[in-house]
């Protein structure tokens, strides 16, 4: 007979992993689901192995919003190295081409930078997680196949150069979702007439969680405090339950709702908070006019996340 396979436990929240250098995001992520002993977890997208950085991990109910961490706005910390180009557009590529940096100075990469602010268009990388029929794109690429691409718009707040010291420059990016800081670095160096590639990279924030502001978890402590259950399991005497010895790494979640700061709190009462489990609108006194909101009962337990209707009822849109 087969034995059974271990479930795992529901515990939920956010974790604010710190990647190491290597890693892909998703064996980042089934390490983490390991240590946890997590029945379900998910990333809110991925950092390619030569990024350092955060990477927001969901566990438990918390997967259902990872969207909101998905769509949020990211930070970067990115190096260049200009005058070369290469098949990746960063240093794991192969060199396609080198090209003087001499006459670049500070204030020409300063002129090119302020092009790039703003609503720009962005062709995907072939060394990309996008699908075309089907198929991701880094898998055709490393066939040797490029296909057709639609551009796509993207926003670039803030891009600021930090440090200068060529043919390496170093840049604070703000960017919308869905922009490939690859692809910025490579057009950048395409602006100044000589190509560049990315040599180092590091998500500093997603959403509300910035470093500095916020704390991120490394994969050594998340280990260290593994280690140390283990050990207790292992000890003489009577064995604490699972969820007594995991709860140094349990202390690192942070709850589902600080991923949602930007929505106004909406407060419900018993009766709301019934009809509103039942999937139906509900007026609340004093709630926002518009937008998304989050919800909270008498108790000031999180509910989940809804969105304000024409009429000024709340309707739930992705419940805990």
């Amino acid at each position: 007979m087969a034995r059974r396979r271990k479930q795992g436990r529901k515990v939920a929240g956010i974790l604010l992993l710190d990647k190491p250098l290597g890693d892909t995001s998703n064996h980042a992520l089934q390490r983490v689901k390991h240590l946890f002993f997590a029945a379900k977890a998910g990333h809110t997208g991925s950092l390619d192995p030569l990024a350092t950085g955060l990477l927001p991990i969901c566990l438990g109910h918390t997967t259902k919003f990872s969207s909101f961490l998905l769509d949020a706005d990211k930070h970067y910390r990115v190096r260049v190295r200009l005058g070369e180009t290469t098949t990746t557009a960063d240093a794991e590529g192969e060199i396609l081409e080198r090209k003087p940096t001499d006459g670049v100075t500070k204030a020409d990469v300063l002129a090119c930078l302020e092009r790039f602010v703003g609503d720009i268009e962005q062709l995907p990388p072939m060394y990309s997680a996008v699908k075309h029929q089907g198929q991701r794109l880094y898998k055709l690429a490393r066939e040797g196949r490029e296909v057709e691409r639609q551009p796509r718009t993207i926003r670039i707040h803030r891009l600021e150069l930090t440090d200068v010291a060529l043919p390496e420059i170093e840049l604070d990016v703000h960017c919308s979702k869905g922009t490939y800081v690859r692809t910025l670095a490579e057009e950048i160096g395409d602006c100044l007439g000589c190509g560049g590639h990315v040599i180092g990279l590091r998500r500093t924030g997603v959403g509300p969680y910035i470093e500095g502001q916020t704390r991120f978890v490394t994969m050594d402590e998340l280990q260290a405090l593994a280690d140390a259950a283990r050990e207790a399991e292992a000890g003489d005497g009577d064995t604490p339950p699972l969820h007594e010895r995991l709860q140094g790494l349990d202390a690192l979640l942070l709850s589902l709702d600080t991923a949602l700061g930007h929505c106004p709190a909406v407060r419900l009462s018993a009766d709301a908070a019934f009809y509103l489990a039942q999937g139906q609108p509900v007026l609340v006194p004093q709630a926002p006019t518009e937008g998304m909101v989050r919800l909270y009962d008498q108790s000031e337990g999180f509910l989940g996340v809804g969105s304000i209707l024409d009429d000024g009822r709340v309707q739930p849109k992705r419940l805990v």
